[in-house]
């Protein structure tokens, strides 16, 4: 069956980095454009980042550009996103998205910056 497994949250102070995995199984991943998520609490579900099926291609919500980034490794069926100087206001819950001919979602895993 499709799974998408996150991994990688925790408490973080701010200023800190954070990598978030996300292995995939159970469908062709190297033909599926990965997305990265958030949703903090009260809060509408929003889209952090993308990247193309063969990475060749990424995009970033503007109030993470420049401090993440989003990259794959098609061999190992893996999509991470690297944060870095992360803010009290990236706390949320990181959800990866699998889109194609059909959408994949994750279970989420907590990402919490505070001092």
């Amino acid at each position: 069956q499709v799974q998408l497994v996150e991994s990688g949250g925790g408490l973080v102070q701010p200023g800190g980095s954070l990598r978030l995995s996300c292995a995939a199984s159970g469908f062709t991943f190297n033909t599926y454009v990965m997305r990265w998520y958030r949703q903090a609490p009260g809060k509408e579900r929003e889209l952090v980042a993308r990247i193309t099926s063969t990475g060749g291609e990424t995009n970033y919500a503007d109030s993470v550009k420049g401090r993440f980034s989003i990259s794959r490794d098609n061999a190992k069926n893996t999509v991470y996103l690297q944060m870095n100087s992360l803010k009290p206001e990236d706390t949320a819950v990181y959800y990866c998205a699998a889109w194609g001919s059909q959408i994949y979602w994750g279970q989420g895993t907590q990402v919490t910056v505070s001092s």
